[in-house]
């Protein structure tokens, strides 16, 4: 591998290691093709909602033994807790070495603060209906194996690649309507606290930009997922700017010994076993 690019900060979230749907391979080639400065893990970095003792590849461990030596070579790692991590918000506060766990963070960047947390605490589902919200996360990742599965025989047909789980959420207007509330709450309580930049994850929405209101204006930013979008946030001389794995191929190097995609027998048994393990 070349030179590492010199990043100050990185923000990625939602990668939920130890799903199906995880792209680890791709999130461990995207790490290792950068030398941040801080790197902040927005929440959902471990699914443990979803935690299968019988999965767990070796893509998955490598993710967290580079995140490991990044902490054991002085990098400022700030772990923020989402709601497929909640388990580690008991140990916010915690800190060692480089490593800090916490629930929220504010970030002075130069002369502006950025305002940074998973958003979960927006979600009104996971507030008053945490068992619909468990209930959802598992059909997602059923579907995302789904779209792997019929992805494998677009591929087989020279057909383009669908993604079923993103275009439903595009389509559904209450799904639309979520997004925008989202965005929109998280903007109008960093105004009110005087924010300039505010940094989310959750939605598995990458976005990035700026909302006005008659109060003043703040940077929404969303660092997407790992699952469907591939996408992280950069920081680099004042400027954020959004990452996007897939845009950016030829300048990441995949690992030589890591899994070969599933054959669509492997798929299937896969999504066979990860329902039976759910209806258990």
């Amino acid at each position: 591998m070349g030179q590492k690019r010199k990043v100050e900060v990185v923000v990625i979230s939602d990668v939920h290691l130890g799903t199906y749907g995880c792209h680890a391979k791709e999130l461990l080639a995207y790490l290792k093709s950068i030398q941040p400065e801080t790197l902040i893990l927005n929440g959902d970095i471990i699914d443990i909602w979803q935690f299968s003792k019988s999965y767990w590849p070796g893509s998955h461990m490598r993710v967290i033994k580079h995140l490991m030596s990044l902490i054991a070579k002085g990098t400022t790692v700030y772990y923020i807790t989402g709601n497929h991590d909640e388990m580690l918000r008991k140990f916010a506060g915690f800190q060692l070495g480089s490593l800090r766990v916490v629930n929220k963070l504010v970030l002075e960047l130069g002369n502006k603060r950025a305002w940074l947390f998973h958003g979960d605490v927006f979600d009104v589902t996971m507030q008053h209906s945490k068992w619909l919200a468990k209930l959802g996360g598992q059909g997602y990742d059923l579907l995302i194996l789904l779209n792997r599965l019929v992805n494998f025989f677009c591929l087989k047909f020279n057909r383009e690649k669908v993604q079923l789980s993103r275009n439903i959420k595009n389509r559904v207007k209450s799904a639309v309507k979520f997004i925008n509330n989202f965005e929109r709450t998280a903007a109008d309580i960093a105004i009110s606290n005087g924010y300039d930049y505010v940094v989310c994850g959750h939605i598995h929405q990458p976005e990035m930009r700026d909302v006005s209101t008659e109060d003043g204006c703040v940077t929404y930013l969303n660092s997407g997922d790992w699952i469907e979008n591939l996408t992280a946030l950069e920081f680099n001389k004042g400027a954020w700017s959004l990452y996007k794995f897939r845009e950016d191929l030829d300048a990441v190097v995949m690992d030589e010994d890591e899994e070969q995609v599933p054959t669509n027998v492997q798929l299937f048994r896969s999504m066979v076993i990860e329902f039976n393990l759910r209806s258990a």
